[in-house]
Order: structure tokens, then C-alpha cells, then sequence
């Protein structure tokens, strides 16, 4: 089985806490028709570099039934910036009109099979993932920004078309294993095209 979750399979399971205080699940987002999950964290340039282009695909799809949800698997044992009181701290600052949930344990992050800080999976009314890869092609300097996958991927799905390109590869830092080097990743994880 390949690492990174394949299109068409179901969206894991995951239970985890939120910067907001609550803990979430995915069963909480049966209301939402579409569901993105992205992987992400506090001090990844290539995040830093796309958070607000993020922020604008997320309002321009607040109103057509997407859900977006967050989730830090980052080691703070590796990255201090990533822990959990961090987290809390850049989303009241940055006020990410997203929630911002903490994986401690990774495991969520191995069920995806995330591999980059931002990772995105979008996943149709049917809990089905869709799209995975980048959100941008260039998310640590958007000005060089040429494509948009994750506004062109949701424009498709809300607008009922053929997914053109399902797949691509993520830009960004590694996921930040606890106890591993920061540039460590399994040994099965591999570039997606």
C-alpha cells in the first residue's frame, strides 16, 4: 500500500484537540458537503510564505458548504515553535479562518501520509479524497505563484466538474518526526508524481 492516502480512498478517522479548546473529530464535519485537510505548521517558510493565499481560497469557498481543518504533527521536541501553546498564540494573532488542530502523536499525520509542511486533501460529500499535493506551486514566495491547485481543485468540485489533475507533489518542509533528524522521512514516503 502506498504510503500517502490514494484518491478515492476514505478520509481517516482522527480525534484531536484545537487551538479553539474543544477537541474535534471527523464525524463533526458531516454537515460540511466538502472537507480539506492540510497539514501545516508554526515556522515552515513554505507556510509562512502561503498562509494568506491559503486564507483567500478559504473565504472564497466559505460560502459553498467546505469545511478546511488544519492539523499540526509537528515534533516540538524538534521545532519548540510548533508546540502546542505556539499554536494558540499564531492563530489568535494571525486570526486563520480555520480550525487548528494538534496531532502529538502523529499518528494522524501516518494515517494520511502526510509528507510536507503545507500537505492538502480534499475530500468530496462522500468523505473521498479527491486532490492531494500543493496548494500553490510556489508557497514560500507567492509572487512567483503560476498555479493555484487547491482554488482549482475546489472550483471544480463545487461546480460539480472532472477533477483535471488529482495529484501533485507538495512543496514545503518535512513533517517533523519526533526523535528524527528534522530532514528525516520514512523510508516508504516518496514524491506522489
Amino acid at each position: 500500500m502506498p504510503y500517502t492516502l490514494e484518491i478515492g480512498r476514505k478520509a481517516p478517522q482522527f480525534e484531536l484537540p484545537a487551538t479553539d479548546g474543544k477537541t474535534y473529530k471527523l464525524s463533526d464535519f458531516d454537515k460540511s458537503k466538502y472537507l480539506v485537510v492540510f497539514f501545516t505548521c508554526n515556522h515552515c517558510p513554505y507556510v509562512l510564505g502561503s498562509d494568506e493565499t491559503t486564507r483567500k481560497t478559504v473565504e472564497k469557498f466559505s460560502d459553498k458548504n467546505v469545511a478546511f481543518v488544519a492539523i499540526n504533527s509537528n515534533s516540538a521536541s524538534t521545532f519548540e515553535d510548533d508546540s502546542f501553546p505556539n499554536m494558540v498564540k499564531r492563530i489568535q494573532l494571525h486570526k486563520f479562518p480555520w480550525l487548528y488542530l494538534h496531532d502529538k502523536t502523529q499518528e494522524i499525520a501516518k494515517a494520511y501520509g502526510a509528507l510536507k509542511t503545507p500537505h492538502f486533501y480534499v475530500f468530496n460529500e462522500k468523505h473521498e479524497l479527491v486532490y492531494t499535493g500543493r496548494g500553490v506551486d510556489s508557497p514560500r514566495d507567492v509572487s512567483r505563484m503560476t498555479v493555484n491547485d487547491l482554488d482549482r481543485v475546489l472550483t471544480e468540485l463545487t461546480e460539480n466538474k472532472k477533477i483535471s489533475i488529482s495529484v501533485t507533489n507538495p512543496i514545503g518542509c518535512n513533517i517533523k518526526w519526533d526523535g528524527k533528524d528534522p530532514h528525516w522521512m520514512p523510508a516508504e514516503a516518496c514524491d506522489l508524481v
